[in-house]
């Protein structure tokens, strides 16, 4: 009995350990967070930007907010899952489940409403030079029930894109209770720094790297 006792005590012990980063409640209402840290450097300097989701049983609803944009930078010529990543956007890395994915899925929005729609397999979990690193494209996101907004206001040198991602693309449909691992990044540049990159992000991978998966957060749903 008391070696039982000790193991689920040791076990809850371990679970605890792991706290949960974000709750995301049910639509209507919402939960929002901000970061402006660089990576791998912790840099203030980065632009802020803002966070915004909940869910229904159906769709996860995604809002980002990019302040001090000077550039409003991107590829007019490019179009859905295009190389958007190369110039400016907002990116988000979802997986359904508690441990450190080696499949999950990339979203990119730029400003000019352009999306990213693609589940990346990483199977060393660091994009480790030399390993398999692939994607799978969502080759007709709206078709599929995505959904994005995007609005530019150059006055407030910020803008703002509001999209839907169904659940069901996650097997993850009615995800009341459940805890996944996302990250949030925005990579910032301009025609005198283009090709390089200023890159930003919620949960630093501590590299010139975003796909680093134990550094993604806990997000739980309320």
């Amino acid at each position: 009995m008391t070696r039982m006792f000790t193991s689920l005590l040791l076990a809850a012990t371990a679970v605890s350990a792991y706290s949960v980063d974000v709750k995301v409640p049910a639509c209507p209402s919402t939960t929002s967070f901000t970061f402006n840290t660089g990576i791998p450097v912790v840099d203030p300097s980065c632009p802020l930007t803002k966070v915004q989701m909940c869910y229904t049983p159906t769709q996860l609803k995604l809002d980002f907010t990019a302040y001090n944009e000077t550039e409003f930078y991107y590829d007019a010529s490019q179009t859905t899952n295009g190389d958007i990543w190369e110039y400016e956007v907002v990116e988000a890395f979802i997986y359904k489940g508690a441990g450190d994915p080696q499949t999950y899925f990339e979203y990119e929005v730029n400003a000019n409403n352009v999306t990213y729609n693609a589940f990346v397999y990483n199977p060393s979990r660091v994009r480790k030079e030399g390993a398999p690193f692939d994607h799978a494209f969502v080759v007709d996101p709206f078709g599929d029930g995505f959904e994005v907004d995007t609005r530019v206001n150059k006055k407030a040198q910020l803008w703002h894109t509001s999209s839907v991602i169904p659940l069901a693309l996650f097997n993850g449909e009615n995800p009341r209770g459940s805890t996944w691992r996302m990250n949030f990044f925005r990579t910032v540049t301009g025609p005198s720094t283009f090709p390089d990159q200023k890159l930003c992000g919620w949960k630093n991978t501590n590299a010139a790297n975003f796909h680093i998966t134990s550094a993604f957060g806990r997000v739980k749903f309320v």
